[in-house]
């Protein structure tokens, strides 16, 4: 007999993660085998040629010369007013919207999706993303009593999916009065699709239709973890101008994270951008984010804060920190490139890359696909609906020959 003294909505909860897991492995393989020989292509951080985690020496250099004051002292709940300020800057570039414009310090990026969640959808909800997405999101919307449901993110000859988007996002609206979509753009997580100008066109205008509807109240979670990877500023920020003139009930919410930017990955700092038409929704959303946020994890890391004002401020360090992530992504394009380069030399099936720390190749049985590249000291992740790569983390010297065997262990498993 089971023993509990867990209240109901929190019984059973255990956190499986797919990709620690598949990281341990590979740990655990190079311990035996040694590091030289094995290929750990799970982790979702810059490893230099020498696999070493990367920091961005500004910032290095910028947080260990902060004084001892800003390390320890508590920030406002909201967060610090010019780390508000200064992130705008940072995520929008010279793409600003002409909006009303709201932004609330998070823990991460992944407190802004939880708190959009929590305060932009009733218990019982469906939030919508696409099939192809990052794990937490389902534990995200679980652990608020929410569901998580999914669209095809791509058409059989792999672009933008539209019509199965606008078929979910109506059946949402048809049930439930918040609707909620979480589009993870530029630099998908896992694929490394980023949504063109007419994708978004069409997207947006499913969401204007929906909210064309007075009682229906349209949320759209930007997910721009990946952003400062996704190329020049137009090619990765420009679509930010297609959020200006919203209709009232349609919110656009753009959570901002500093770990991959800023090499940041455990100081847990971010933001969620609001971006509207009406004041009150501005004004609202700063209310009620900064609550949430009192009521979860209080406040967030000042150092981290003041580290990305430090350097925004100062146009020395701001070019120098923009000089050393265009290195490391030119790094992350260039490891992508010899990867895709040999897939379609052994026509393997990827997923249409442009940007960011991933690229995945469609699988029916991805474990099975894995387990047999794990034999070769190979590890990716196993995903539902195929493998992950991270080319982040993956060298050049590594890159050659893992294509090839992904292509040998995905036929003996799709033509078993």
């Amino acid at each position: 007999m089971t023993i509990s003294v867990a209240a109901p909505q929190a019984y059973g909860k255990k956190a499986n993660d797919v990709i620690f897991g598949a990281n341990d492995a590979a740990v655990k393989a190079a311990q035996k085998y040694g590091e030289e020989k094995v290929t750990n292509a799970t982790i979702g951080a810059i490893l230099d040629e020498n696999e070493e985690l990367v920091c961005l020496p500004t910032v290095e250099k910028v947080y260990r010369g902060l004084s001892m004051r800003d390390v320890i002292q508590y920030a406002p709940i909201a967060g610090l007013p010019d780390f508000l300020t200064e992130v705008q800057n940072r995520c929008f570039g010279a793409y600003r919207p002409a909006a009303e414009i709201a932004a609330v310090a998070t823990a991460g990026g992944t407190g802004g999706i939880h708190n959009t969640i929590h305060n932009y959808t009733e218990w019982g909800d469906e939030v919508l993303t696409s099939d192809w997405y990052w794990g937490a999101y389902s534990v995200l919307c679980n652990d608020n009593g929410r569901k998580l449901r999914t669209f095809r993110l791509f058409t059989d000859d792999l672009q933008w999916n539209q019509d199965d988007f606008a078929q979910h996002v109506e059946a949402i609206a048809a049930r439930q009065d918040q609707v909620l979509v979480i589009l993870n753009t530029p630099a998908h997580n896992p694929t490394g699709y980023s949504l063109s100008d007419e994708d978004w066109q069409q997207a947006l205008g499913t969401l204007k239709e929906v909210a064309a509807r007075p009682e229906k109240h349209v949320i759209l979670l930007v997910d721009v973890s990946y952003l400062d990877f996704a190329g020049d500023e137009e090619t990765s920020r420009s679509f930010f101008r297609h959020f200006e003139n919203l209709p009232e009930n349609l919110l656009v919410v753009v959570c901002y994270s500093m770990s991959k930017g800023f090499t940041m990955y455990g100081q847990r700092i971010g933001a969620m951008i609001g971006i509207t038409s009406s004041p009150q929704i501005a004004q609202e959303f700063k209310d009620i984010n900064q609550y949430t946020g009192r009521a979860t994890w209080s406040n967030i890391n000042r150092a981290g804060m003041k580290t990305l004002v430090t350097i925004s401020q100062d146009a020395k360090l701001l070019e120098q920190f923009q000089a050393e992530q265009a290195e490391y992504f030119a790094l992350i394009r260039d490891r992508a490139a010899l990867f895709m380069q040999e897939a379609a030399e052994v026509e393997l099936p990827v997923l249409p890359y442009r940007a960011g720390f991933f690229l995945s190749v469609p699988s029916r049985d991805s474990k099975a696909v894995c387990a047999l590249m794990n034999r070769d000291n190979i590890f990716p992740v196993p995903l539902k609906a195929g493998v992950r790569l991270a080319v982040c983390a993956v060298t050049k010297a590594k890159m050659p020959g893992i294509a090839t065997k992904l292509k040998a262990a995905w036929e003996q498993v799709e033509h078993a």
